[in-house]
């Protein structure tokens, strides 16, 4: 099989820069081109930084003809400050992105949303997220592949009060979460890293949404 393409997007985040070394280190891919705001720590043969201005995508469209899309763009609303700058990140970003790689040639795009991602939702952030699924669908890609994981477990580079006291709790009542709960425990950054790539290997067309209980279960190396 040829090696792909990849790009990634949001690689300086939780679940991205686990991501983002698994990419490098696949031997599915020749080159992994990652765009960020602020420059990488890292460096690899295969991997292609590509530091922008998302707000002005389509001028880097020569670094974004790639056959897989990974997106993992998201932050908080306290760091963004308002509904608005918070909503360009976490959808009006991932949206154009898909509208534009879609154009130059990929033909998987994989998204980390939200478990409770719902465009009915009375909460603002789930319908957020659920409309940008909406509109996500509506792209011709070969295959969608959405990502619905529950509560993340991991060391971010920034401090995040809510979730450490949320995964305190989960984590100390993981023992009730099998079954059909399985799918509200809390998952590790890394495990959603790996099966954000092993998704990518999958031969299926259409969108497809993926549970938390799927990802814990994913069979990852």
């Amino acid at each position: 099989m040829k090696p792909k393409k990849a790009l990634i997007a949001g690689a300086t985040g939780l679940v991205g820069n686990e991501l983002l070394h698994i990419l490098l280190e696949a031997q599915e891919y020749a080159t992994v081109t990652a765009i960020v705001r602020r420059p990488l720590s890292i460096q690899h043969p295969k991997l292609n930084e590509v530091i922008i201005d998302f707000d002005h995508l389509e001028e880097y469209s020569e670094h974004m003809a790639v056959d897989d899309v990974f997106c993992c763009l998201g932050t908080t609303i306290k760091k963004a400050k308002t509904k608005a700058a918070m909503k360009k990140i976490d959808a009006d970003y991932p949206l154009a992105l898909a509208k534009l790689t879609q154009k130059l040639g990929a033909t998987h795009f994989l998204l980390i949303s939200s478990m409770n991602a719902n465009p009915h939702s009375k909460i603002w952030y789930s319908q957020m997220k659920g409309k940008l699924e909406e509109e996500l669908e509506t792209v011709p890609f070969e295959t969608i592949s959405i990502l619905h994981p529950s509560l993340l477990l991991g060391q971010r580079n920034e401090f995040r009060l809510g979730e450490k006291i949320g995964a305190s709790i989960f984590q100390a009542l993981s023992f009730l979460f099998t079954g059909p709960l399985l799918k509200l425990k809390a998952i590790e950054g890394r495990q959603v890293a790996k099966s954000m790539y092993s998704i990518a290997q999958i031969n299926k067309q259409g969108v497809m949404i993926y549970p938390s209980d799927y990802l814990q279960n994913r069979i990852t190396t």
